[in-house]
């Protein structure tokens, strides 16, 4: 049995090498860091060990050498200078008034002035920390780091509420501009966060700032890398197929399927979930441990203020000017792919186009099932029911049943919250067949004015046509007339065809037909 002591939830690095915990050595990736350049920016999904890297760095540049003995730091630095650290923590606050930011900056420049003084005249938040960035510099005559965690914590919380993102932006624009203004007495500075607000808002004076999000060097500075969850948990992925009765090869190939596939870059290695990867060996067995951590509705308002059509998540293309790009109001990829439920699955050279996709089975079925709820009347707690209900219908041949339970993921669906009637019938089917899909074999498409899926189970097959304006035999026929259902014809499992049809009056499925 293992005797890693597996570091869940904790961020800090001092913690983690004093009290033996399990750590995967980034050291030689910080110290590349480190020595190429000065100013940084870090974009990364929570829950990705942007934190502990912070804490690592503030604990190198405080010179304790002792914390990074038989790791690789240990032997690349010579000198071990001690340098004053200026760390902000933005993730502690509550970021609902205009002045809740200001309270939380204050806090951190009262502690910092107690320690370097402060100056006449600095009365705003951008002056004090200016001062402070100066008088620690002479204080020690050394280079003063600055390493920010979460710099976007307040404007992801104030998503929606644009006066206070307003509010927000001009606060952090005015405060970050001290990493310029201040340069001649800054060593090193890195802000971590999930999304980009970007080059033409908060960040728009800080062209100093160097974007390592999507540069491979460093793609695996937070994470972790099949090589070294071999490297260093080969014997935890023993033990863990022996807890769940797998063999080993089976049980690399679920962790790869649940928490692998974040790519960063075009053509890179795949990145793992750590928090999930850590989970999994902590309990010795698999769950949805990353996504059960947060709860991303300011995403899904964002889908629905967009009108997106959801079964483009699955395939997504996008240019890396809007992979870059900040939030706003155009379009929600930018912020759902930094923020880690799409990822990068192709990329083509010639056009410079990305292909995106969900990166795992955890952030993909997590999601999807989170989303249930915003669509239909079913709350959270009913969702898993519901859909074993559906599978079981259609595990048994009762589509009559199928489409009763169907028609009820419809009704009551006030009129006023749906501006477009087809994409919301196409966005609640692909929620369902999706969910379905994950315990069956499903294939669904769309192209204006009708859906077309179909569904595989071991006893049966079902060919189903949706039309969005027109009758259940009309739909029918075109089953018929496009051969859809040829490929099954001589297939062992019983064929169900089915027209549906749905009507604008009622909002809802008005008929079906199974043949």
């Amino acid at each position: 049995m293992s005797n890693k002591i597996y570091p869940i939830g904790i961020q800090s690095f001092e913690k983690i090498r004093r009290n033996g915990y399990f750590y995967i050595d980034k050291t030689a990736l910080i110290y590349r860091l480190v020595k190429t350049g000065s100013y940084y920016f870090l974009s990364r999904p929570r829950r990705f060990g942007k934190s502990l890297l912070i804490s690592t760095l503030e604990a190198y540049f405080s010179g304790v050498r002792a914390l990074f003995e038989g790791l690789a730091l240990e032997q690349l630095e010579k000198e071990w200078k001690k340098h004053p650290v200026l760390h902000l923590d933005l993730n502690i606050g509550k970021y609902d008034t205009p002045h809740s930011l200001d309270d939380i900056l204050n806090k951190a420049l009262l502690e910092w002035e107690a320690i370097y003084g402060t100056g006449v005249g600095e009365v705003t938040l951008a002056l004090r920390f200016a001062g402070v960035v100066e008088r620690a510099y002479k204080k020690t005559g050394e280079g003063v780091v600055i390493l920010v965690d979460e710099y976007d914590k307040p404007m992801l919380q104030a998503i929606g509420e644009r006066k206070l993102q307003v509010e927000f932006r001009s606060t952090l624009k005015s405060f970050y501009s001290v990493l310029k203004t201040m340069d001649r007495y800054i060593r090193f500075a890195l802000l971590t966060g999930v999304t980009k607000f970007g080059k033409v808002s908060v960040f728009s004076d800080l062209n100093n700032l160097n974007d390592i999000s999507m540069y491979e060097p460093f793609v695996s500075i937070c994470g972790m890398t099949e090589k070294e969850i071999h490297d260093n948990l080969e014997e935890d992925l023993y033990e863990l197929a022996a807890m769940q009765k797998m063999t080993y090869e089976r049980v690399c190939a679920e962790l790869k399927e649940c928490y692998d596939g974040y790519h960063f870059v075009e053509d890179s290695e795949g990145i793992y979930n750590p928090f999930s990867v850590l989970n999994t060996f902590y309990k010795m067995k698999f769950g949805n441990y990353w996504f059960e951590t947060g709860t991303p509705t300011y995403l899904v308002e964002l889908l629905k203020h967009n009108n997106y059509d959801l079964e483009r998540m699955a395939h997504e293309e996008t240019s890396v000017d809007v992979l870059n790009s900040i939030y706003d109001d155009d379009s929600p990829i930018p912020v759902i792919y930094q923020s880690g439920y799409l990822t990068i699955k192709g990329y083509n050279s010639r056009f410079g186009i990305y292909s995106l996709g969900f990166p795992n089975r955890e952030v993909e079925e997590g999601f999807i099932r989170f989303l249930m709820p915003f669509y239909t009347r079913v709350n959270k707690a009913e969702a898993p029911f519901e859909i074993q209900k559906f599978v079981r219908e259609i595990e048994s041949g009762q589509p009559d049943a199928f489409f009763r339970r169907l028609q009820s993921f419809f009704a009551d669906t006030p009129y006023e919250l749906i501006s477009d009637l087809e994409l919301h019938y196409q966005n609640v089917l692909f929620i369902i067949f999706k969910l379905v899909g994950f315990y069956t074999e499903a294939e669904y498409h769309t192209s204006e004015g009708r859906i077309d899926l179909i569904l595989k189970t071991e006893k049966y097959v079902y060919v189903m046509e949706f039309k969005l304006e027109g009758t259940a035999e009309e739909a029918l026929r075109q089953i018929e007339e496009k051969h859809y259902a040829l490929p099954f014809e001589s297939d062992f499992r019983q064929l169900f065809k089915i027209g549906v049809n749905f009507s604008n009056r009622t909002r809802n499925i008005e008929r079906w037909i199974v043949k």
